[in-house]
């Protein structure tokens, strides 16, 4: 599993954040958690998705103007809800099997999964304040058990 380096937002000590770990990401000087952006293929995808915290999948693909517009937000809703969700971006033409899993037909497609199962999803690019709102209202039902 490959492992992204991540400045930490607080102190910036450059940290290792694996694709697929136990537990939430923290900074090895400041002990504060980090923003968990990881780039994942079907065969990580089911292991990157098995973590106790809401997930938001971008299935994208390079040649995607509006893929590379939504991505720098991505990276902000990480940093700023870091230790409550964790973005996972998968590229669909490397990726077919986890695209056609999610009938992903359109990029960029936006996943929410709680415990590895689908709560909401997003089709297209979305502003800032939709894509926030979004994520605040289902950590804000995070204490309701899974369907």
């Amino acid at each position: 599993m490959a492992a992204a380096i991540v400045a930490c937002p607080s102190c910036d000590t450059k940290n290792r954040v694996p694709s697929v770990a136990a537990g939430r990401p923290r900074c090895a000087t400041c002990h504060r958690d980090l923003p968990w952006l990881v780039d994942v293929g079907d065969r990580e995808f089911d292991a990157a998705v098995d973590v106790e915290r809401l997930v938001l999948v971008d299935l994208w693909a390079a040649w995607c103007g509006p893929c590379r517009a939504v991505a720098p937000i991505l990276a902000t809703l990480a940093r700023d809800f870091a230790g409550d969700i964790k973005v996972v971006k998968v590229d669909v033409d490397a990726s077919p099997i986890t695209a056609r899993r999610y009938s992903a037909t359109s990029i960029p497609t936006l996943l929410f999964l709680r415990h590895g199962e689908l709560v909401d999803r997003l089709v297209g690019a979305h502003p800032e304040h939709v894509l926030r709102e979004r994520v605040k209202t289902l950590l804000a039902g995070a204490n309701e058990p899974p369907s």
